[in-house]
């Protein structure tokens, strides 16, 4: 007897659950290292207005925003 194979609208759905659940966790660890990074330099060259922990986080954030918009246009509907 010959197997039904299961339709394929739905392995993308699963492919498409599965990326953008990891983009949350990807946005997460890109904003965290980042603001992590900025906390390093501020202590390393003693600066009390946390400048570096401000600007560091606004690049992250840019980033993590940059690559979600990569990723979202790979999604195939």
């Amino acid at each position: 007897m010959s197997q039904q194979k299961p339709p394929k609208k739905k392995d993308k759905n699963l492919k498409n659950i599965a990326m953008l659940s990891g983009i949350a966790f990807e946005m997460g660890a890109i904003i965290f290292l980042s603001a992590k990074g900025g906390i390093w330099l501020d202590e390393h060259y003693h600066n009390e207005k946390k400048i570096f922990t401000a600007i560091t986080t606004i690049i992250g954030v840019a980033v993590a925003i940059w690559v979600v918009l990569r990723q979202i246009k790979r999604i195939k509907y």
